[in-house]
């Protein structure tokens, strides 16, 4: 059974997602505020959490950014309709995902479950017999594990960003625009204005944790113009 962290002030929100979640047999648990939010994710592991933006005490930026110091579950940030900056933040500090309020209930049961599909390991003969791990120069990437070592240093990554790198390493030298990148590793076909933007910043977060130098990157490049690419 899957489970899920729920986080917003609005009770009748949170209420309304509790119970759509459990229909689709979720265990879910709820916080109304920032500290009630880390104190719960500290407590145990979530498949993912559904962190609101604009909460008291710890904002969700706030919520975001200390879970991601003692943890890599998947965070989807619920961000004010139309508001970039509020998305874009939430990548900086560590959201896998963002979705707009007012939501559907729809998209948000489609979202956790592109993100628990893409967490689980991957299983099936087919997936079976691809080696699981994938070793360039100093990088190494466990596919089954969900690792990468850089010179046999472990590297944290967010789930969307080894998603990203995954598909980079294991395609090198392809290159990839931002739109598919976003369609690949987000499933979002139908892009909306800023979305592209995502793909920068979880490039951006990517170069910073596995690149020596990532004004010169050594692994994911840029092909001006077009998109970027992992280079063998």
């Amino acid at each position: 059974m899957a489970r899920v962290l729920v986080v917003d002030d609005e009770k009748l929100i949170v209420k309304g997602i509790r119970f759509s979640l459990e229909q689709d047999g979720y265990e879910v648990d709820c916080a109304y505020d920032g500290d009630e939010a880390i104190e719960r994710a500290k407590e145990r592991e979530y498949d993912v959490v559904l962190l609101d933006v604009m909460l008291p005490g710890h904002d969700g930026f706030e919520v975001c950014q200390t879970i991601r110091e003692f943890s890599e579950m998947p965070i989807i940030m619920l961000t004010a309709k139309g508001d970039d900056m509020d998305k874009i933040l939430g990548l900086e500090y560590g959201a896998d995902d963002y979705i707009t309020k007012p939501f559907n209930i729809l998209e948000v049961k489609a979202r956790i479950k592109a993100i628990i599909r893409r967490n689980n390991k991957k299983s099936g003969a087919a997936k079976r017999q691809e080696s699981s791990v994938v070793t360039e120069g100093d990088l190494k990437l466990d596919r089954e594990s969900r690792i990468v070592f850089i010179k046999d240093k472990e590297i944290n990554l967010t789930a969307k960003e080894f998603d990203l790198l995954e598909l980079l390493v294991t395609n090198p030298n392809k290159v990839y625009s931002r739109e598919s990148l976003l369609e690949y590793v987000w499933g979002n076909k139908a892009m909306v204005s800023g979305d592209v933007r995502t793909v920068d910043v979880h490039v951006r977060r990517l170069r910073e944790k596995i690149e020596p130098s990532p004004s010169d990157p050594k692994y994911v490049h840029t092909k001006w113009g077009v998109g970027y690419f992992f280079r063998a």
